[in-house]
């Protein structure tokens, strides 16, 4: 297999992190970028070596210059954008949230399968060397009982959602929100580490986008949440906001040990602290603990690029990546359920 030509979708700050990522990466190249305006998609992509640029959608869907294509557009437009590229026998890596909602993402992935190419999201925490080496550690726990994710991240949009302005974010027909664009790397870890939930119970604050139209059903995006997933044998909290900014690290809890580390969104300095057994009773020894090496890339993007590059050329990678992005967003629909935040997409 020759170099993965990849063209991109959307100029904003998220791509442009991919495409420094995208040349540390061997095998794969940019050669084409899309923006409704050439000019912008010219402006973005002839600095990082783009050669073709498209303002047409179906233009691109069917260049025989491109092989891949990642897409960094709005939420709301995932989906449509992922399905015109697979339709054109086009890869698509696609930036979190893979779709609005679950159903929009099994038709993409149903039509990627037919198509016999690869779809797969860009969940960047799942591939980074860090959260393997969570998943290796999950082996010294024990049986698992108890697990706390949390990301909560303060963000300068707030104050003009307060302040009655409609904000991307913030927008339910963006299919946006805390839980989409930041609440996601919990609830994706906490799906690749133990599976779909039997039950999910979610409560959160929210609030009520400005210039809705009386009973318009999406007039309300959530801004923080807690979630609960249910297991037959563990519990799972999960935190996240756009409210706040969160200081605590994150635990998986089992009966022989417990294992530690920072930001979900990207794991590291990951500690084991083993249990040992003081009459009958475990206790966890107080300040010590076993450290678990582990590096990420400075750009951790080049992680999963790696792994979508793997997949094109048959690892089978994608497979798996599929059924966690598909239960992650059962789970969030559900949560949005509960708190009664509905897009669009979930009227259809």
């Amino acid at each position: 297999m020759g170099k993965v030509r990849f063209a991109t979708i959307g100029t904003s700050g998220i791509c442009e992190r991919f495409c420094d990522a995208l040349v540390q990466v061997e095998g794969a190249e940019l050669v084409g970028c899309y923006s409704r305006s050439a000019e912008k998609a010219k402006a973005f992509g002839e600095p990082r070596g783009a050669e073709v640029f498209f303002d047409d959608l179906n233009e691109l869907a069917v260049s025989d210059a491109v092989d891949a294509v990642y897409i960094a557009s709005p939420n709301s437009l995932h989906a449509v954008q992922a399905m015109a590229m697979v339709e054109g026998s086009k890869h698509v890596l696609v930036e979190k949230a893979f779709a609005s909602n679950e159903a929009e993402a099994r038709g993409v992935f149903g039509a990627a399968e037919k198509r016999c190419v690869v779809a797969m999201e860009a969940m960047r925490n799942l591939h980074t060397p860090g959260f393997c080496a969570v998943e290796r550690a999950m082996t010294e726990l024990g049986q698992v009982r108890l697990a706390d994710f949390c990301f909560s991240k303060v963000t300068s949009r707030i104050a003009k959602f307060r302040a009655g302005e409609r904000v991307n974010i913030f927008d339910p027909r963006m299919a946006a929100g805390a839980l989409m664009d930041i609440g996601i790397y919990c609830v994706a870890p906490a799906v690749a580490l133990f599976g779909a939930p039997e039950r999910v119970a979610a409560v959160g604050c929210t609030g009520e986008v400005p210039d809705s139209e009386e009973g318009d059903p999406c007039a309300k995006i959530d801004l923080s949440g807690v979630i609960a997933l249910g297991y037959a044998d563990k519990s799972v909290s999960l935190t996240y906001g756009k409210l706040s900014d969160d200081h605590i690290a994150c635990q998986v809890q089992g009966e022989q040990a417990t294992l530690v580390f920072d930001e979900v969104s990207c794991p590291s300095n990951l500690r084991i602290y083993d249990h040992i057994d003081k009459g009958m009773v475990y206790r966890a020894v107080s300040g010590e603990c076993r450290e678990v090496p582990s590096s990420t890339p400075e750009n951790d993007m080049v992680c999963e690029i790696e792994d979508f590059v793997a997949a094109i050329g048959g690892s089978g990678a994608e497979k798996r990546f599929r059924d966690i992005t598909l239960a992650t967003l059962a789970v969030m629909d559900e949560a949005r359920r509960q708190m009664g935040v509905v897009f669009p997409a979930d009227l259809e």
